[in-house]
């Protein structure tokens, strides 16, 4: 039976050191049969962070593997706090913020690098929720996505 552990494992992909808060705030909060996510930003394995603002010095095809890098922070987050992927029902809604500059106007492509991660982990019918995906002036850091969102758990 596929899970979506091993679905994540059948990508072959590495998850980051789970975000630590650089505020006051958790980065994930459980509420009933509902988990929450902070937003996330473009953690890399070695902990440093993806720094550019799409139409300036990074590129939309960049932008949209930052945003994917966004959604492996957020699976390292969630491995970390619940100890499996396995304990996440379904996405429920997914918010995008893209740094770029003002002529900018495919933040849904950009966000669909994290969209499409939760769809190859959790299937279509269970990976894809509600959206939105909007553009910023600036994002903390200088980082081109930050991703939150909301997720119903397994009962």
């Amino acid at each position: 039976m596929e899970t979506a552990e091993s679905n994540f494992e059948k990508l072959g992909l590495s998850l980051p050191p789970a975000p630590k808060p650089l505020g006051v705030y958790k980065p994930c909060l459980i509420d009933g049969k509902y988990l929450y996510l902070s937003g996330h930003g473009t953690v890399q394995d070695d902990g440093s962070l993806i720094i550019g603002r799409i139409g300036d010095d990074m590129d939309i095809e960049a932008g949209k593997l930052a945003a994917r890098q966004v959604g492996l922070a957020m699976l390292s987050t969630i491995k970390a706090n619940l100890g499996s992927l396995n304990r996440v029902k379904r996405v429920i809604k997914v918010l995008g913020m893209v740094n770029c500059v003002s002529s900018f106007e495919r933040h849904p492509y950009v966000i669909n690098g994290a969209s499409e991660l939760f769809a190859q982990v959790w299937g279509e019918e269970h990976g894809i929720g509600v959206r939105s995906a909007v553009g910023m002036g600036t994002l903390p850091d200088n980082i081109p996505v930050e991703i939150e969102a909301m997720f119903e758990l397994q009962e």
